[in-house]
């Protein structure tokens, strides 16, 4: 126990940085409706981008900036090949996510490569954790600040009607494709956003380590929603709750790891983690249903 209570600082950093790459999750699969798998080649580009700009000599916020960039424009693909080539957006993920992993060792140079804070002046690192947390705190809320005020503009109701309505999106003459690909180059832009925080704090960028990230961001989202969905109607408190699900899901992983899983098994423990939250809701709505019908017999037959 004492091990544990020591590595949560650690783990509530990780699971902000996971956070992040989560709300890029959530404007696809809770603001568009739409299931993106560019997010496990976007997010490794992200870390890619970062590492070889500093190693080449780039400043820390170009390298951001740019990894951001990089995102956005996997995230265009993505858009492009689902609205104008009609291709269905799962598959124009997978598609573009496939295309990522040789770009992404053609940045690196190969399989990884590293980035030490010894060497250079990084935001996030698992030496000083105490200020990574700070970091990653001030840019979360930044980060949520300006979605906030997005999706507050006309511009971002117009992506919100696209995945509530497209039809009656049009109707008020909305253009949907153009929403959906804007929609999807915000959210990749998001998730490489964080891959260049992961690989600042592992001090190194990986072709593997986007293996995965569209289930964790899921994990996240859907933690959050599960566990705060009630207490956080607000939109920015709705994204609040993906960074607190994010947080929640490092934290139970580190734990159960403690405990003695093998790591091996981690992406079973995940998938199952994944079903049963997604699960959640609907065995809440059954057993209301369950609850709600004998009370409607008993007061149609008092009626009758």
């Amino acid at each position: 126990m004492v091990a544990f209570l020591n590595s949560l600082p650690g783990a509530t950093a990780q699971g902000i940085v996971w956070g992040i790459m989560a709300i890029g999750v959530f404007i696809t699969y809770k603001i568009l409706d739409v299931a993106d798998l560019t997010v496990d080649g976007s997010f490794g580009t992200g870390g890619a981008v970062l590492v070889a700009c500093m190693t080449s000599g780039v400043s820390l916020p170009v390298s951001m900036v740019l990894a951001f960039l990089a995102g956005c424009l996997a995230g265009l693909v993505t858009g492009v090949f689902h609205t104008q080539f009609g291709i269905p957006a799962i598959l124009a993920g997978i598609l573009t996510q496939l295309a990522l992993y040789s770009i992404n060792l053609r940045i690196l140079g190969g399989a990884n490569l590293t980035l030490s804070s010894r060497n250079y002046n990084l935001l996030i690192t698992l030496g000083k954790i105490s200020k990574s947390l700070v970091v990653l705190g001030i840019a979360s809320v930044i980060l949520i600040a300006i979605l906030y005020w997005f999706f507050g503009t006309e511009l971002g109701h117009s992506l919100r009607a696209t995945g509530n309505n497209q039809s009656m999106a049009r109707a008020n003459g909305i253009n949907t494709d153009i929403a959906k690909i804007l929609g999807i180059v915000i959210s990749n832009g998001i998730v490489a956003l964080s891959g260049a925080f992961l690989s600042q704090w592992q001090g190194f960028a990986d072709i593997n380590m986007g293996k995965g990230a569209i289930v964790i961001g899921l994990a996240a989202v859907i933690i959050g929603e599960v566990l705060l969905g009630k207490l956080f109607k607000n939109f920015a408190l709705k994204l609040v709750a993906v960074i607190c699900g994010g947080i929640i899901y490092y934290v139970v992983i580190t734990l159960v790891l403690r405990m003695g899983l093998n790591a091996n098994d981690l992406k079973l423990l995940t998938a199952l983690v994944v079903a049963i939250f997604l699960a959640v809701p609907y065995w809440r709505r059954n057993w209301q249903e369950k609850r709600i019908k004998p009370v409607k017999e008993v007061e149609e037959n008092a009626a009758n």
